[in-house]
């Protein structure tokens, strides 16, 4: 019995082993909370890449903020260098003012391109309606685009979204509900029964027994001081407490948009056969002139001809083994000449066939 045992545990794979990790990674303290916040303005300084006249909205919104200034305007104003923008940002309840706050800043018109533009100042409002920051700053774009005369354009990734780190300063802190001085709730971020036990286990050795009691596969209830400041302490200790994970269920996160993917270092693909092809249709149209001879009856016409190829890349098969690490399954799918948005596709596929042994995520 014992010899099972040992070759049992060599073979167990390794994404399986347990980790001590910070309780602070693994959980939210209870009462603290994220809180959204909206606004609208405008981003202004762009190269001719901004909204179009006949988004109205802009061109109102540019009059309104040029009158605050003392500027009256008889014509409506051009706004091709000037874009509408919404503005999003979160602040949590334990945010005081004079915080600053990361805000993401996205086109509300026909705007092309956000990039080289900078935000005036736009108040942040709350679910209630109250102003809660105010936003300004310089906008990081990491998209680009690029249009010919002809209407040919070139876009790469997404222009019109941006951000401004540290781009909004806190006004007023966000009311929060008095806390149950008794106890602290600890949300477990993955909800586990197995990481639930673990916590209290890891707890209770720490401070002793009946201090934490898990409720549920997402919260653990811990008993706290009463006092502010040794609350404080206590759960500065607590967030440092190494807690054993146990088995970490593989992640494969793909983002759509930018063509990204990532695989967790624990991904492992069953024995399974791959097959990658390329199918290529090519159409070319070409105009002709039919002419009549010198003797016959007809006038002179264009004449449109299309030729039509189809072709099929030859298909690789490429076979992998039971147990496929992260590594080999990048080279495997490099040697067929993957692209990111095929390697999205083959690890749908793979996953569909019951040959991925890990949480696909699209972002």
């Amino acid at each position: 019995m014992r010899i099972m045992l040992i070759c049992w545990l060599v073979l167990w794979p390794a994404f399986v082993q347990s980790k001590a990790t910070p309780l602070l990674n693994l959980v939210e303290i209870g009462g603290e909370r994220k809180n959204q916040l909206v606004g609208y303005g405008l981003v202004v300084g762009l190269d001719g890449s901004g909204d179009r006249n006949q988004v109205t909205f802009t061109a109102q919104s540019m009059s309104n903020m040029l009158r605050q200034f003392g500027i009256q305007e008889e014509n409506q104003a051009k706004t091709k260098n000037v874009a509408a923008v919404s503005i999003h940002a979160e602040i949590s309840n334990v945010t005081s003012p004079g915080q600053i706050i990361d805000i993401t800043v996205s086109s509300v018109g026909d705007a092309k391109s956000l990039r080289g533009g900078t935000l005036l100042l736009a108040p942040l409002y709350g679910v209630d309606g109250e102003v809660y920051a105010f936003a300004q700053g310089n906008l990081v774009v990491g998209g680009a685009s690029a249009e010919g005369s002809d209407g040919s354009s070139v876009t790469v990734n997404v222009p019109t979204v941006g951000r401004i780190p540290g781009g909004a300063v806190v006004e007023k802190a966000v009311p929060s509900q008095p806390a149950n001085n008794g106890y602290v709730n600890l949300n477990l971020k993955t909800p586990s029964f197995n990481l639930s036990r673990n916590i209290e286990q890891a707890i209770t050795a720490r401070f002793g027994a009946g201090v934490a009691s898990a409720y549920s596969a997402g919260s653990v209830r811990v008993r706290a001081p009463s006092d502010p400041s040794q609350r404080v302490n206590f759960i500065a200790m607590l967030e440092e407490v190494k807690i054993q994970e146990g088995r970490v269920r593989p992640r494969i996160v793909l983002n759509s948009r930018t063509g990204t993917v990532v695989m967790s270092d624990t991904v492992y693909v069953r024995k399974a056969a791959v097959t990658h092809g390329n199918l290529t249709v090519a159409i070319t149209e070409n105009t002709q002139i039919s002419q009549p001879n010198a003797l016959a009856e007809g006038t002179t016409e264009k004449v449109r001809r299309s030729t039509v190829n189809m072709s099929e890349a030859k298909p690789r098969i490429t076979v992998m083994p039971e147990g496929t690490s992260l590594d080999k399954i990048v080279k495997s799918l490099n040697e067929l000449g993957a692209t990111p948005s095929d390697l999205m596709s083959i690890l749908q596929a793979l996953d569909e066939a019951g040959a991925l042994d890990a949480d696909l995520i699209v972002i």
